[in-house]
């Protein structure tokens, strides 16, 4: 069978280009631990303040160097806003929101995800280093946006 010059260039860059991105895609997963986030389970936004884990908000040792940190989300407010932990620990984040489309962003960490109404969002990630981190909504929630804002202290044992 023949194949036109160009077209075979084609198939061979469109193929070579797959590979690529595949192998893009697995250096991002295995290389750089870059994870997607998850939906655990689904609630409604009404029943938020009273579901466990989110009436009681705040972070719970698990067991030794794992944490769990429920945070409810809602306009201009996460509650918590202020999280401590010891350095070295594997955190869970578990988030639910009560009233619109939220995002929650930890700076200088790969824990990125988005908080929607009616599900239970969880993001994991290990704090090597001592330091506070900054944590935000990226998703426009109204006026006060802007100040929608938290931290994570690391802090040695």
């Amino acid at each position: 069978m023949h194949i036109d010059r160009y077209e075979s260039t084609f198939l061979w860059l469109a193929t070579g280009m797959l590979i690529l991105f595949a192998g893009a895609i697995l250096i991002s997963v295995f290389g750089l631990g870059i994870q997607l986030p998850t939906i655990v389970d689904q609630i409604a936004p009404a029943d938020v303040a009273a579901a466990p884990g989110f009436n009681t908000p705040g972070v719970r040792e698990v067991f030794p160097g794992h944490y769990e940190a429920y945070i409810v989300v809602e306009t201009w407010l996460f509650s918590p806003n202020d999280i401590t932990i010891p350095v070295g620990s594997d955190v869970t984040f578990f988030l639910a929101s009560k009233d619109l489309i939220h995002g929650f962003k930890v700076f200088d960490t790969n824990v990125n995800i988005m908080v929607i109404p009616g599900q239970i969002s969880e993001v994991s990630h290990t704090f090597n280093k001592l330091g506070d981190y900054q944590f935000y909504c990226h998703e426009y929630c109204g006026a006060a946006h802007h100040t929608m804002t938290g931290v994570v202290h690391v802090v040695g044992e």
